[in-house]
């Protein structure tokens, strides 16, 4: 297939532009450092095609390449992006948006002379069909389920109806899926497109060589603006390098080679962070230490469709729950960059989330549960087995030694992350160590893995877990807009879920972040997403 030459690389200019980015001249990349935003992502990006944007090493290149109809700001607000402001009918459950009239598409052949054209409604009928279309196989087709239908009523007026209330659906509209893209890119790539991205964002694709380096430079027709009126971006470009392991990953941020680090890695910690989460002190003078809770609780799952009698009786999973002190855990082997999970499975940070009673250290109590277990079964020497990857076997270990010495033994499976996603989603293991991070700021996300219509492969219910009082609060949270009195529903199902225990919750994650001290205005938000449009870098 012949490229347009706009995405070829073959002019002096570009050939320059590359060759600042991977370093062929140090003279050149110290004069131009500041105007590059560098950081590494250890795993692989399979496409930059934003109906594939599933995982955060997805999810941040895209952000930078594509808009949508609404945006979330730091703390989950929604906010208007190529929509510049919506009305919503209650009892039509109708969504109006009135779409901005300065939003290009970033500059291409494929749009002929002009190299642009504006964004008009009809783009998003077009981009939402293709997203739930059979032929393209999107794994955000979903984010639509709860759609009647859609339509562009002008250029200017689009227009979504539900099929039900659903509350909690402009969260869900701020997901990098629901990205308008152009009918004219995807016509001329096909499934190229995933390599050459054509957006309206903050920063225009220019270069991709797979698991080694990808460039965005700024898009000079951006709309926009900071609060003083000048045009956003404030960067010239991002650069992406893909070193497969965070160690690696760690040494080129201590040699400055790279500007930002995100999450912590068993292989790192000690050295740049204390036991008590503060930056030592050898890394103070040139780092910046952000943190802030993450719309992420991990956490075991008991599956509930298992013969196991251990895991189907709540007297062993309460005492698994009670048998292990999460503070210390997170302290020692998460140098406290974590909050104990004591409450529920609502994580802090959204609405729902409360100081619900659920399960603290008590291993006198954990021992009672499991006497009486042994009691009532008979069975005396009590066996469950977890499954996990090697990321988080530090944590299995802690947990199996302490339920050890309370009467339970605990066998541990590590296998790869892949392999325990699909025996997890299939009802293979009696316990599957987890993670949920949120797809939308509402706690409805999280309680929908309890919910009984989901259960896997239907839905994320990974445990099977069935409470009849559960599912009817479910329903019934939907059919409320108001966000107040639906967290008093929140409240009760989570609490339902704790008193049954068919999970075991961990910790709610803090999102952290190391940043370079020449980097300004990158901020942290709840989901961990990287927003570089309003980030300064000084020499």
């Amino acid at each position: 297939m012949a490229y347009p030459l706009k995405n070829t690389f073959y002019t002096i200019g570009t050939v320059c532009l590359i060759m600042l980015f991977i370093g062929c001249s140090n003279h050149t990349k110290n004069k131009n450092d500041h105007q590059v935003f560098r950081y590494n992502e250890h795993s692989n990006i399979a496409s930059l095609d934003p109906a594939f944007a599933r995982t955060p090493q997805t999810i941040w290149p895209t952000n930078q390449l594509f808009n949508g109809l609404v945006q979330l700001d730091d703390s989950l607000n929604i906010k208007p992006d190529i929509a510049k402001n919506w009305v919503i009918n209650d009892s039509t459950f109708t969504y109006t948006f009135t779409l901005r009239d300065d939003v290009f598409f970033h500059k291409n052949d494929v749009f002929g002379n002009a190299k642009t054209r504006k964004v008009v409604a009809n783009d998003f009928t077009y981009s939402f069909d293709r997203l739930t279309s059979q032929e393209l196989a999107s794994p955000g087709s979903w984010v639509l389920k709860a759609v009647e239908s859609y339509r562009a009523e002008n250029d200017s007026t689009f227009v979504i109806q539900l099929k039900k209330p659903f509350p909690a659906f402009l969260g869900l509209l701020s997901m990098r899926y629901c990205s308008v893209v152009p009918k004219e890119a995807i016509e001329f790539y096909g499934n190229d497109f995933r390599s050459n991205p054509i957006g309206t964002g903050p920063f225009q694709f220019k270069f991709w060589e797979e698991n080694v380096k990808l460039v965005l430079r700024k898009n000079p027709i951006y709309f926009e603006k900071d609060e003083n009126g000048k045009q956003l971006p404030y960067l010239e470009a991002v650069a992406v390098t893909f070193l497969p392991d965070k160690q690696s990953e760690f040494l080129q941020f201590a040699q400055g080679k790279i500007d930002f680090m995100s999450g912590l890695d068993n292989s790192y910690k000690d050295e740049i962070i204390t036991t008590t989460g503060k930056l030592q002190p050898k890394y103070e003078a040139t780092t910046n230490l952000i943190s802030a809770p993450y719309l992420n609780t991990e956490y075991l799952g008991f599956f509930m469709g298992t013969n196991s009698t251990e895991v189907q009786s709540p007297l062993l999973r309460k005492a698994v729950n009670y048998g292990f002190d999460r503070e210390k855990m997170v302290t020692y082997l998460r140098n406290g960059m974590g909050i104990p999970a004591v409450n529920g499975f609502i994580p802090k940070g959204l609405p729902g989330f409360d100081e619900i009673k659920g399960y603290d250290y008590n291993p006198k109590k954990a021992r009672e549960l499991i006497e009486q277990y042994k009691a009532e079964s008979g069975n005396q020497n009590p066996k469950v087995s977890i499954g996990t990857n090697s990321q988080y076997l530090d944590v299995c270990e802690y947990i199996q030694r302490e339920l050890e010495k309370l009467g339970v033994e605990i066998d541990i499976n590590v296998m790869p992350p892949s392999t325990l996603r699909q025996m997890k989603s299939s009802g293979e293991l009696d316990i599957f160590r987890a993670s949920w991070v949120a797809d939308y700021p509402d706690a409805e996300n999280y309680l929908s893995l309890f919910y009984s219509p989901n259960f896997t492969p239907n839905g994320p219910n990974y445990t099977h877990y069935k409470n009849v009082t559960f599912d009817s609060l479910y329903v019934k949270a939907q059919q409320i807009s108001e966000i107040d009195e639906r967290k008093l529903l929140y409240t009760q199902m989570d609490s339902i879920v704790m008193a049954d225990a068919p999970i075991v919750p961990l910790y709610y994650d803090m999102a952290v972040r190391f940043v370079s001290k020449k980097i300004s205005g990158l901020g942290i938000n709840p989901q961990n997403f990287l927003v570089l449009k309003r980030v300064k870098k000084s020499k």
